[in-house]
């Protein structure tokens, strides 16, 4: 008799066990489920600049960033004969491109006036114009610098 209580205290020590046992999912599924939980369509921080940094409010810096853009585009294009040589533009939609390694990319969208020639000619002295642009620091995403793009429009003073 006291072999089989012993045989039964040690059968359910092995079965009791397996209930501590926990099933550990695996890496790539853990991965798989961290990536879906994060949209990538949005950033934590937006790109900034020096004159930005300062400012702790997430919509403030923001709004900083594209008033420092776009007033940085207008100064430098309003040197230049761009309202001469083009009467008709007075906005110009501007996709802004900031790499990850704080590289900018220029693109002026200029399909509304149906300039093909002209808009080849804007283009270019667009990018003369903004060959030496203050440095940009890029958008964060999980503490990682990312690429990011946004339109502003650039209105011609």
């Amino acid at each position: 008799m006291k072999k089989i209580i012993i045989l039964l205290f040690l059968v359910s020590i092995f079965q009791g066990c397996q209930y501590f046992e926990k099933n550990v999912p695996a890496k790539e599924d853990l991965l798989q489920q961290e990536l879906k939980k994060i949209n990538w369509d949005e950033v934590d921080d937006f790109p900034s600049t020096v004159q930005c940094d300062s400012i702790n409010d997430k919509i403030s810096r923001k709004q900083c960033f594209f008033d420092f853009v776009t007033n940085n585009i207008q100064e430098k294009l309003i040197q230049d004969s761009i309202k001469i040589l083009f009467p008709k533009i007075d906005t110009i939609p501007m996709k802004i491109t900031i790499f990850s390694d704080a590289k900018m990319q220029f693109e002026p969208n200029l399909t509304k006036y149906n300039m093909v020639y002209d808009a080849i000619k804007l283009d270019s002295i667009l990018q003369v114009k903004l060959l030496y642009f203050p440095a940009v620091e890029p958008a964060i995403k999980r503490g990682i610098k990312v690429k990011s793009q946004f339109v502003l429009p650039i209105i011609l003073k």
